[in-house]
């Protein structure tokens, strides 16, 4: 007779199997010596050492061996991926390492301030992030032009390999719930350095500093309102006062927990957006019904 199949291990032995600990620890303490700091990408693919080891080598391999492209242009375009698809830890993280590889400081003002030829790269860059099937030799053929602000089909390629490593970095940010590294101080940095000044990364409140207060004005005045409409709602319902006056604090503390849009709008326009042309492009469904399919670009 068969003997029954072993009950699968525990979810943190699936993990962080024997002699994996072990593994995770040396190269957290690699990435400590190589960069004197750990970052929490680094934290969570630590969880998984072999992944973290290949990505390592990957992101080695693009932004510090040999290539067509300098250094400081390879995180600026990581900081254009990053932008497209408004992942302002990625930004920020790499506004630091442009500017510790000798980047221009005026190019961290926006996409407006850098060279011509990475501005080109935003119509490809916009399309890889969010509709990727429209891409067609055209685009390719225009970088490639012959100009002054030409690309060679080495550089291009380098270009093209990180934008998509961005965008599928930022997602891989997003999906983990990963936020910005404690500083010194042991205060969460809120937004990307500032290419303005020599100081670290600049911190506020949760809510935005003044900008924070005022809108939290504007949501209390906005479920004032709320209240009047709900209780001559409730009245009608027969609901007595003591429960109108609970339901109420309830949705206003609930309300107040989430951040204005407008608020976090104008953080992302002036740390993330400033590096985004057309931010109003986004991300539509591939197959859409009763109309005819979008063409798809093979490069075979």
């Amino acid at each position: 007779a068969r003997s029954p199949p072993s009950a699968p291990p525990p979810p943190h032995r699936q993990i962080l199997q024997e002699g994996a600990e072990s593994s995770r620890r040396q190269l957290l303490i690699e990435a400590f010596v190589s960069a004197r700091r750990v970052d929490n990408i680094t934290m969570v693919m630590g969880l998984h050492p072999q992944y973290l080891s290949s990505f390592w080598k990957t992101q080695y391999l693009l932004l510090r061996m040999d290539g067509p492209l300098p250094y400081h242009k390879r995180h600026y375009i990581a900081i254009m991926a990053a932008a497209r698809h408004q992942c302002s830890y990625l930004v920020g993280l790499h506004m630091g390492e442009f500017l510790q590889v000798g980047g221009n400081p005026a190019w961290l003002q926006g996409l407006h301030c850098a060279p011509q030829k990475l501005r080109n790269l935003n119509e490809i860059n916009k399309l890889l992030a969010h509709r990727p099937w429209l891409i067609t030799k055209e685009h390719i053929e225009a970088l490639l032009k012959t100009g002054e602000n030409s690309w060679s089909l080495a550089e291009l390629v380098q270009a093209l390999v990180l934008l998509t490593h961005y965008h599928s970095l930022a997602s891989f940010v997003f999906g983990c719930g990963i936020n910005p590294e404690e500083d010194q101080d042991g205060e969460h940095g809120c937004r990307p350095p500032s290419p303005h000044s020599d100081s670290g990364p600049a911190c506020d409140d949760s809510m935005g500093g003044s900008g924070g207060k005022e809108a939290i004005q504007e949501v209390e005045v906005l479920m004032e309102r709320m209240k009047l409409l709900q209780e001559s709602q409730l009245e009608e319902e027969g609901v007595t006062q003591e429960e109108m006056a609970t339901r109420f604090e309830l949705e206003k503390t609930e309300s107040l927990l989430v951040a204005p849009s407008d608020l976090a709008d104008h953080s992302l326009h002036s740390n993330v957006l400033c590096f985004v042309e057309d931010p109003e492009f986004g991300y539509k469904d591939f197959t859409r019904r009763g109309t005819q399919a979008p063409p798809t670009f093979r490069a075979q």
